[in-house]
């Protein structure tokens, strides 16, 4: 991460590639040891040092989403390791990173509570090259101390459409009137509790006072200002102010409803074809900017098309008019990301095998042949990831697809329509396991199963209906989707205990779809690792596939699903209980995963559909 000042653009610290996407993407803040910064939008990013990534299907979703504009996938700009294991502030991939600012813009003396923001020229930037850890802002002036460090106010202010600004501060301790000429602030704390009614805001000016407790107070209205519409990640506010003409909320630092990525992801899938159009599509990044032989014949004697040492330029050249050929001539349909990997996780012998992408059939495992069709072993697996927005206050996945958000909800990552969106690859493994289509159809048409079904629905209606998603009755997954989600986090929990992996590593990809005129039935789940680098191929997962280990690993899962320490709640608990959660018989000692690892945030699951509990002793899918 860099920031920069009026003078120099330096270090300020380290965050993973993967993070970008998931915990720190652009407008979320990074909470730093002594100083709090905010990612900026993409207009801030160089992307001289940035690679494209290629994958046609996950581009074709975007952009469906943000529009056409958008061409490229691009990885985050990492610098290049100088091999002594030193960091060389004045070296020229020093300042190689993702740009950030200084946010919240008010700060705090510890030592004199003086509140103030950095504009005030009260406060001064120590910079420290070689230790970034050691950056942070002092009080040169205190009265009470030599150059005490002041740490960022931890209040701050949000609305549902995504705008975050800094607290009202003045106008808070004020009421809103404007008598007061040259208000300066002081923020004092009474006891060591830190809570809000502990917390007073102070104008030594004209003495007035105000405790933070009241800001919180949900019955007063009035209490903060309207929203201003302010986005500072784009160093904007939005036109016409907030849209939706929304109070502020109060929200802390830090806070987790602060920042919620929309992301989409993608695995790769091998392209029909010899080795040679495998590669192309492999390295479509850097051939699609390849406009004649010569630029070809160039590209290849700096070293960058190594893979294609056993074909002529004349070969490759050929190959790649084709490609181009056929990319003018499809269509611009948008079709389920995951309908083509479905096809080639139910057909592995037609796919091809490359480096990225290998997958072996093996046999069910003996005492299941009647619920499982099919097991795949996935050796060898690339996920590519792309983030497209963010929403605050209200999460994602109060939505059941992301098309569903509306659109003054979602905060875009840059001023204009972006030309390219941040992307990750990851590589990892994996073991699919494909249902058996007709024991799961006789299963589905149980009486007792479609009153667990309607039970779901009503509860799903509800839902929609407090969070005012219309139309309510839509984007029900059924009560198949609900088995196979339960069924992955069973497994997945049983998983982690022996594959060498954290329960966190570990994700999930749920194949579900009834079937209909024009679509055919899917019941799969894919569960697979994901890391940026080796680590997430390292086989211990593919090795739980044989089918022997694998048959222990479903019994004992299904098996430690019949009891939970949180019985009988937990086996009593219906999705109509209440209007907070969408679940029956599932709680963080049986079922829930972390929500990364998780498509629905841990929604749409029931044990009791896959195990009998001690509340319902019939009518599970598993014997």
């Amino acid at each position: 991460m860099n920031m920069q000042d009026a003078k120099n653009n330096f270090k300020v610290g380290e965050i993973r590639p993967t993070q970008i996407l998931f915990s720190y993407g652009v407008g979320s803040i990074i909470d730093l040891p002594n100083i709090s910064v905010m990612v900026m939008g993409l207009e801030d990013w160089n992307v001289h040092y940035m690679n494209d990534v290629s994958e046609e299907r996950l581009l074709a979703a975007v952009k469906n989403r943000l529009g056409n504009q958008v061409n490229w996938l691009k990885l985050p700009p990492v610098p290049e390791d100088n091999g002594n294991g030193f960091f060389n502030p004045f070296a020229e991939n020093s300042t190689i990173g993702i740009p950030v600012a200084p946010f919240p813009r008010w700060l705090r003396c510890p030592k004199c509570n003086l509140l103030a923001p950095i504009a005030s020229n009260l406060f001064e930037l120590k910079t420290d090259f070689y230790h970034t850890d050691k950056i942070r802002y002092v009080h040169a002036s205190c009265p009470k101390f030599n150059q005490p460090t002041v740490l960022p106010a931890r209040f701050l202010v949000a609305c549902e459409d995504g705008h975050l600004d800094d607290f009202p501060w003045i106008e808070y301790v004020h009421k809103g009137m404007k008598d007061c000429i040259k208000a300066r602030l002081s923020l004092l704390e009474y006891g060591v509790s830190g809570t809000a009614r502990d917390i007073e805001v102070v104008c030594d000016t004209c003495n007035k006072r105000r405790r933070m407790a009241e800001a919180f107070e949900r019955e007063q209205i009035d209490v903060l200002p309207k929203c201003r519409g302010r986005n500072p990640h784009l160093r904007m506010f939005s036109d016409n102010g907030c849209q939706g003409k929304r109070n502020m909320e109060p929200i802390l630092l830090g806070a987790s409803n602060s920042w919620f990525p929309i992301t989409m992801s993608a695995l790769h899938i091998p392209a029909a074809g010899n080795k040679l159009q495998q590669l192309i599509e492999d390295y479509w990044a850097i051939l699609e900017k390849v406009t004649s032989k010569e630029v070809l014949i160039f590209s290849r004697s700096t070293g960058q098309l190594k893979s294609f040492a056993e074909y002529s330029d004349n070969e490759i050249w050929d190959a790649l008019v084709v490609r181009k050929n056929s990319e003018q001539n499809q269509n611009n349909e948008v079709v389920d990301l995951k309908i083509p990997e479905w096809n080639v996780f139910t057909n592995p012998e037609e796919s091809g095998r490359t480096d990225d992408f290998q997958l072996t059939t093996v046999e069910v495992p003996s005492g299941y042949e009647n619920y499982f069709s099919k097991v795949v072993l996935v050796e060898r697996i690339k996920e590519v990831r792309a983030l497209i927005g963010f929403t605050r206050i209200e999460s994602p996945g109060d939505f059941d697809n992301i098309s569903e958000i509306p659109e003054i909800k979602q905060v875009g990552l840059s001023k204009k329509s972006p030309a390219w969106v941040p992307a990750s690859l990851v590589k990892g493994e994996g073991i699919f396991l494909q249902f058996n289509e007709e024991t799961l159809s006789n299963w589905l048409k149980k009486k007792e199963i479609l009153e667990s079904e309607k039970s779901f629905w009503e509860a799903h209606c509800g839902w929609r209906r407090k969070r005012k998603i219309v139309p309510e009755k839509e984007g029900f997954y059924g009560i198949r989707f609900i088995l196979l989600h339960s069924f992955s986090h069973a497994l997945m929990r049983q998983f982690s205990l022996e594959c060498g992996y954290s329960s966190a590593s570990i994700r999930e990809r749920i194949y579900s779809q009834n079937p209909s005129e024009d679509k055919n039935p899917m019941a799969g789940v894919l569960i697979y690792t994901s890391a940026p680098d080796s680590e997430g191929t390292l086989g211990g997962l593919v090795h739980l596939g044989n089918p022997q280990i694998l048959a222990r690993h479903i019994y004992h899962g299904l098996e430690r699903m019949r009891l939970c320490s949180s019985d009988p709640l937990c086996a009593e608990h219906s999705p109509l209980m209440d209007d907070t959660s969408l679940h029956a018989a599932a709680c963080h000692a049986c079922l829930f995963v972390p929500e990364t690892s998780c498509e629905r945030g841990n929604k749409y699951l029931d044990r009791s559909l896959i195990s009998n509990t001690v509340c319902k002793n019939t009518d599970s899918f598993f014997d």
